[in-house]
């Protein structure tokens, strides 16, 4: 499949696709009211007009979602019924890959590879995967006495938003309608403005699989719009968010404002890869963080863009750190072998060339990369890049850049490179390379995060948890956990009479 998948033409592929951006509410497409123009970040294509939905486009959506938790068209249908969907869902999901990974790459700029090879398995294994658990999930009985019964039961909480970021359209929008739509919620999905397309194309493969007209609605619209209301709408009962710091910070806001209602934030991260003089292969700790940071561009949460080596092997690390970034040059996503892709958007790329000339101005010292690339391709382009002699207290070892730029930060001791991985405002993710083994046990105790790898980076499954600490968020994506998220814990107390 892979030499097929390499063989083929994308960019005749991409020519003939016809990308649909209007809303998807009550189980029909919806006409186009308000609309904003969307240009591919890849080669500055227009791909189309984007539903711009505000205030009343997401009550409609609200309202559609309330009615189909009311009537209990899915919110009481047998978790076996709902399993039946949510499997097929996965499974039309991989029916439609090539359309979603042309959609995906075309929309954010990731090459279509990984959209193909990565994006949509890990989807479609979600959505399968919370189909194949919700059926096994059991209520409790409490140890009460002897004239009371007990009973614990989780219950959908009712209408559920949902704001995705941009980097991970599909797998960000699966991660919450898995859990969401599993335990029997109605869903409103407002993706990001700069990637729309595919959750919209989600909701249509959603009612062919099975799924009830008016359980999940989308709306795209500009974050300030359609996002706000969506958090601010008082029959909303719950906000699954993924995206800044910044943002999150408004999502408690606006639940304070309107129905106190829930909100669960994955947010921002700063990750710190931890090297130890130690460890037996330097050399492949260097290959990870490279492939790890350049992957998607940099455009990832998890992004181990502090790289913390210990002082006697920074030298060799950092030469073979940058020899494994040469090899991630900004290429067409749509070309079948290219390492990275575009940046979302022009307005990103500024951002990462201001972080890169902050770290210049602030003594770090550029070893590769800074620079626009594929000038004249119409496209938002950079190179990998690469600091050395990067101190804590700069603006690139503090601040989530969400680019293709990786800092090399130098340490002497154990207890020093556990304080500056932990002087952070996120904690999201960490890794320790050591072959200490009551090394890596320390250190991974004292490291303050959501996740911590250990002579590794890339290792991922939905099987387990996904969030950090601190500015990072809270609440789990993935896994059995996630299912706390999108349920009411009810206690039913009976008494039983002699």
């Amino acid at each position: 499949m892979t030499k097929q998948y390499a063989e083929m033409d994308w960019h005749a592929q991409a020519r003939a696709l016809q990308p649909d951006g209007r809303a998807y509410v009550d189980g029909a497409r919806q006409p186009l009211k308000m609309h904003f123009t969307k240009h591919s970040p890849l080669d500055g294509r227009l791909l189309g007009e984007v539903s711009r939905g505000g205030a009343a486009e997401i009550d409609q959506a609200v309202c559609s979602a309330r009615r189909a938790f009311e009537d209990g068209r899915w919110s009481r249908q047998a978790p076996t019924q709902r399993k039946r969907v949510l499997q097929r869902f996965a499974e039309l999901l991989l029916e439609a890959r090539e359309e979603l990974a042309l959609l995906e790459s075309l929309d954010m700029g990731k090459p279509l590879r990984n959209a193909l090879q990565v994006d949509l398995p890990a989807s479609a294994r979600c959505l399968a995967w919370y189909g194949e658990a919700i059926d096994k999930v059991y209520g409790e009985v409490a140890p009460t006495a002897a004239h009371a019964l007990a009973l614990i039961t989780r219950e959908p909480m009712g209408v559920i938003g949902c704001v995705v970021p941009w980097n991970y359209p599909l797998i960000m929008a699966c991660w919450k309608l898995g859990p969401a739509l599993a335990t029997g919620n109605s869903v409103v999905l407002k993706p990001s403005e700069k990637s729309s397309y595919t959750a919209l194309r989600l909701a249509e493969l959603a009612v062919e699989a099975g799924l009830p007209p008016g359980v999940l609605n989308v709306v795209p619209g500009l974050g300030h719009e359609a996002g706000e209301a969506l958090a601010l709408h008082p029959d909303v009962d719950a906000i699954g968010f993924t995206g800044s710091t910044r943002v999150g910070r408004c999502m408690l806001e606006y639940a304070a404002r309107s129905n106190l209602k829930r909100v669960y934030n994955e947010l921002g991260g700063k990750s710190a890869f931890l090297v130890f003089d130690d460890h037996a292969d330097p050399a492949a700790a260097a290959r990870t963080a490279a492939a790890s940071l350049f992957f998607n561009q940099g455009e990832s949460c998890n992004a181990p863009s502090r790289v913390m080596v210990q002082a006697s092997i920074a030298d060799a690390f950092t030469e073979q750190l940058v020899e494994s970034a040469r090899g991630f040059r900004a290429e067409h996503g749509l070309d079948w072998s290219a390492p990275m892709g575009a940046l979302v958007d022009e307005a990103q790329l500024r951002s990462v060339e201001g972080y890169i000339a902050a770290g210049a101005h602030e003594g770090a010292r550029l070893l590769l990369g800074g620079q626009r690339c594929q000038q004249g391709s119409g496209g938002s382009y950079m190179q990998a890049t690469v600091f050395d002699q990067v101190h804590n207290h700069m603006r690139i070892a503090r601040e989530e850049i969400f680019g293709p730029v990786i800092s090399v930060l130098r340490f002497e001791t154990e207890a020093e490179a556990v304080a500056m991985a932990n002087d952070s405002p996120y904690g999201l993710q960490a890794a320790v390379w050591s072959h200490d083994i009551n090394r890596a046990h320390r250190v991974s105790r004292a490291l303050r995060a959501g996740t911590v790898h250990v002579n590794q980076y890339d290792e991922d499954d939905i099987t387990v948890p996904f969030g950090g600490v601190k500015q990072s968020g809270n609440g789990r994506d993935k896994s059995l956990h996630a299912l706390d998220k999108y349920t009411e814990l009810k206690t039913t107390w009976i008494q039983i009479d002699d």
